[in-house]
């Protein structure tokens, strides 16, 4: 089970940090990943991290998000800066014990299993 949080409303320019805890002693085993869905759009990738720690952004986010994971306390963290408008949506964490091939990972049939979504809202 996966319980993400941090959301929150924020200025254009500001930082948030969202968290996903995890439930469970398999959490070394999860690749992790964190998505995003604006309204009336499809979610969509923005971060991975490896069992290892090896990371990947969309191109949208590079730079500028950072995610990071916490194994001995069983959670992944997404550092949002320098946030713009169009960065708000709901965002969601993900996880899988499958190994990926480097191409699936920003696909959503990827990852078996999902957190509940916590909301970011950017003003402008």
């Amino acid at each position: 089970q996966l319980q993400a949080s941090g959301g929150g409303l924020m200025q254009a320019g500001g930082s948030l940090s969202l968290s996903c805890a995890a439930s469970g002693r398999t959490f070394s085993r999860y690749i992790m990943g964190w998505f995003r869905q604006a309204p009336g759009e499809e979610r969509k990738f923005v971060a991975y991290i490896s069992r290892s720690g090896v990371t990947y952004y969309a191109d949208s986010v590079k730079g500028r998000f950072t995610i990071s994971r916490d194994t001995p306390n069983k959670t992944v963290y997404l550092q949002m800066n320098s946030l713009k408008a169009e960065d708000t949506a709901d965002y969601y964490c993900a996880a899988t014990t499958r190994s990926l091939i480097w191409s699936s990972m920003a696909d959503t049939d990827a990852y078996d299993y999902w957190g509940q979504g916590t909301e970011v809202t950017v003003s402008s």
